[in-house]
Formats: structure tokens, sequence, C-alpha cells
């Protein structure tokens, strides 16, 4: 099972969440930062390294928020996918590999098209189920 690491990274009531590019596999569909742990990473220190390659920010990564599994029919493998919450310096986030990212409030995030794989956790946030640590305001 392929294991991914995916960062809640909240400011001012609203959480980050990036666009694929054109041209990717799952392209202009809605995710959170992070990515894939590599063999002998710690899942914090994945999820560390990819916030750094996806933004150009060094991250405090905090504590595990949410996890899934998914099987996508075009992978040949399952992932299991495990969120955490992140502190980062907003103000010092550069868009470094997304179409696009925003800031969007919890609640509408359903609006969005959203990677399968995330979904449990918006349906999630929708329901009130699972409660964000508190952040610190900006």
């Amino acid at each position: 099972m392929l294991t991914v690491v995916a960062a809640l990274i909240a400011s001012q009531g609203k959480l980050l969440v990036c666009q694929r590019r054109r041209g990717d596999r799952f392209e202009l569909m809605w995710e959170f930062p992070g990515g894939k742990v590599h063999p002998g990473e710690t899942l914090e220190a994945a999820l560390a390294r990819e916030l750094h390659e996806e933004l150009g920010v060094t991250a405090q990564i905090g504590p595990e928020l949410h996890r899934t599994q998914h099987a996508y029919a075009e992978m040949a493998e399952p992932l299991e996918l495990i969120f955490f919450a992140a502190t980062v310096p907003a103000a010092k986030i550069t868009n470094r590999v997304f179409e696009q990212i925003a800031w969007r409030e919890p609640a509408t995030l359903a609006e969005l098209n959203f990677l399968p794989a995330d979904r449990d956790l918006i349906d999630q946030l929708a329901a009130g189920n699972l409660r964000l640590p508190h952040w610190p305001a900006d």
C-alpha cells in the first residue's frame, strides 16, 4: 500500500487547498498539499519535505487528524492517506507546483472538485465530526 501524507494548513478560519496542474494525473482536481512518503522517512518528515517542495515553506507538523484508504482504478496499488495539522508562515507561501492555490472556509470545500481520497475528510469536516486543532492567529 502506498502511503501519502497531507497537511491541513489554516489561516484566519480558512484552509489552504491546491489545484493540480493541467496535464498532470487527475488534472485540475483539488487536494490538500502533501505527497508520497519515501522509504525510510517518517510521516512528519515526508510532509515537511513535500510542503517545502510544493509551497517553499518550512512547516511545523502538528498532530495527525484523520486517516483514510482509497483505491484509484488508475493506480496499481491502493493508498493510505494521513492528514496532519501543519503551521506555516502564510505570507511566505509560494505556489511552486499547482495550477492555483486558494484559502477556503471548511464549509465550502465540497463545492470544489476534490480528489476522491480527500472526500472522506471533507465530509467529516462538513458534518462537524472532525475538530481541527486551534491555530494561532496570523
